[in-house]
């Protein structure tokens, strides 16, 4: 087992494990993820958040996904894309608070981003820019209006009762209209040669 092996099975049993030693865990991938944070979102948007409380959203997320993950990167690299995805929601939803519906949602505005750890290789970069070039197309040509309206206003930042609320809808009724989104558009991005880990990283 290489070191790298080694230490990320070290995280994922520290962390499910129970008492203090996954205290020590939690409190040590916080600091990581805080520092992590600092240093990338300090010039995004603004400084809307603070690194800390996006980091208490992230740690849930982490928690609840550690079966989830597949190994193939560092531990510490697979939190610190969960953590920046949630930056980037949060930051887009409060620079977007006060902002239509109809221009989050246009096509002119769509903007995607995969949330990668500052230090991922640059053909890594590369190849998750095909991604959300794939799934831009995969919005346009996979899914109804509606589907499109909700994926788009979730991918720009607001919240599923903040969508349910400017539609006239309800909540459930736009977490069933993303659901079904999220099927169509994984199944595309499947079809494309897109893996599991990719498509999670845009809607962790």
């Amino acid at each position: 087992m290489t070191t790298e092996n080694a230490d990320t099975d070290d995280w994922v049993r520290r962390l499910s494990s129970s008492g203090p030693e996954r205290d020590d865990a939690i409190a040590e991938l916080t600091q990581l993820l805080v520092r992590g944070l600092s240093r990338s979102m300090a010039n995004r948007y603004g400084n809307l958040v603070q690194p800390e409380d996006v980091v208490q959203d992230a740690l849930l997320k982490i928690l609840d996904s550690l079966e989830t993950f597949a190994g193939r990167s560092r531990f510490t690299t697979w939190a610190m894309t969960i953590a920046t995805r949630v930056a980037i929601s949060e930051m887009r939803r409060k620079r977007y608070q006060d902002v239509s519906l109809d221009s989050i949602t246009s096509d002119d505005n769509l903007s995607l981003d995969i949330a990668t750890d500052p230090s991922t290789p640059g053909e890594t970069q590369i190849d998750r820019a095909n991604v959300l070039s794939t799934l831009q197309e995969l919005i346009q040509t996979e899914l109804s209006a509606k589907q499109r309206e909700a994926i788009q206003a979730l991918l720009g930042g607001l919240p599923v009762e903040e969508i349910a609320r400017r539609t006239g809808s309800n909540r459930n009724a736009v977490y069933k209209l993303i659901h079904d989104a999220r099927v169509r558009l994984k199944s595309g991005l499947e079809r494309a040669g897109v893996i599991a880990e990719d498509f999670n990283a845009i809607f962790a």
